[in-house]
C-alpha cells in the first residue's frame, strides 16, 4: 500500500508504504529529489538524487516512511551538497553523526511521520530557508526551457549553472532536464495521449528518441511503466 500527502513544508510529500506479507523490488524513477526516509527495518537514512531508477526491496511486512523534498531543497534541510549523496542510500547517522540521530531514532519508532516533518522544518529554518535557485532552476526545466535559456533566466553562465546544479540537484542541469522531461511525458501518456504525440510534445525527436531515452532513466520503456 502506497499513500502520498502534502506535508506542509517546503513543498514536500509525505509519504507511506507496506510491503505486503512477501518481499516486493520497488522500481523509483529519477526525479530530482531527496528523500528523508524511515524504515521498520533499517530506520532512519537519506535516498539521494539518483540519474537512473533505484530498484529497492523491502522485507515482508516492512514499513516505510518518506519526506520528498522537492529539487534544490535537500541540501538546506541536510546540510551537504546533493552531490555527495547523488544514487545512494545512506543511513543518516553518516551524515550527521551518531549522537545527533541516536535522540531522533527512538522518536521516530514512535511516529515517524511527524520526527521528518520536524526535522526538515527545523532545519529549513536555521538554513533560512532553501536556496531559491533551486526552485527557479527546477521550474524552468520542468517548463520544458533549454540549459541555455534557463541558464540566462537565473543570470549564471553555464559553467556557473552546472557548479550551482550539482550542488543543488545531485547533477547538471542537462541530467535534470531529461528527467524532468521523462516525468513530464509519462504524466500525458497517463491521460491516454500516443506515445508519437507525447513524444512531439515533449520535445523529443520522436517515438524512438523518448523510448531510448526512457529506457536510459528508467531501465525499461516507456509501456511497462504505462501498464505496470
Amino acid at each position: 500500500m502506497y499513500r502520498e500527502r502534502s506535508a506542509g513544508v517546503a513543498g514536500a510529500v509525505l509519504w507511506t508504504s507496506t510491503a505486503p506479507a512477501a518481499a516486493v523490488t520497488t522500481r523509483v524513477l529519477p526525479d530530482g529529489c531527496v528523500d528523508l526516509l524511515w524504515s521498520s527495518r533499517v530506520g532512519l537514512l537519506v535516498a539521494g538524487p539518483d540519474r537512473t531508477a533505484h530498484l529497492g526491496t523491502s522485507a515482508p511486512g516492512e514499513r516505510w516512511v518518506g519526506l520528498r523534498l522537492p529539487p534544490g531543497v535537500g541540501p538546506a534541510v541536510l546540510g551537504v551538497p546533493a552531490v555527495r549523496l547523488r544514487d545512494q542510500r545512506v543511513p543518516l547517522p553518516q551524515v550527521w553523526g551518531p549522537r545527533v540521530v541516536e535522540p531522533l531514532a527512538e522518536r521516530a519508532e514512535r511516529d515517524p511521520a511527524r520526527v521528518l516533518v520536524e526535522l526538515a522544518t527545523h532545519r529549513l529554518r536555521v538554513a533560512g530557508g532553501p536556496d531559491p535557485l533551486g526552485a527557479r532552476v527546477a521550474a524552468a526545466l520542468a517548463a520544458g526551457a533549454t540549459v541555455a535559456a534557463t541558464a540566462a533566466e537565473v543570470g549564471l553562465d553555464p559553467r556557473g549553472l552546472l557548479r550551482h546544479s550539482r550542488n543543488l540537484f545531485g547533477y547538471g542541469p542537462k541530467t535534470l532536464a531529461r528527467i524532468l522531461r521523462m516525468h513530464r511525458a509519462l504524466a500525458l501518456a497517463r491521460t491516454g495521449v500516443s506515445l508519437a504525440e507525447v513524444a512531439a510534445r515533449s520535445g523529443y525527436a520522436d517515438q524512438a528518441h523518448l523510448t531510448r531515452d526512457v529506457r536510459d532513466l528508467a531501465g525499461v520503456p516507456p509501456t511497462a511503466l504505462l501498464t505496470g
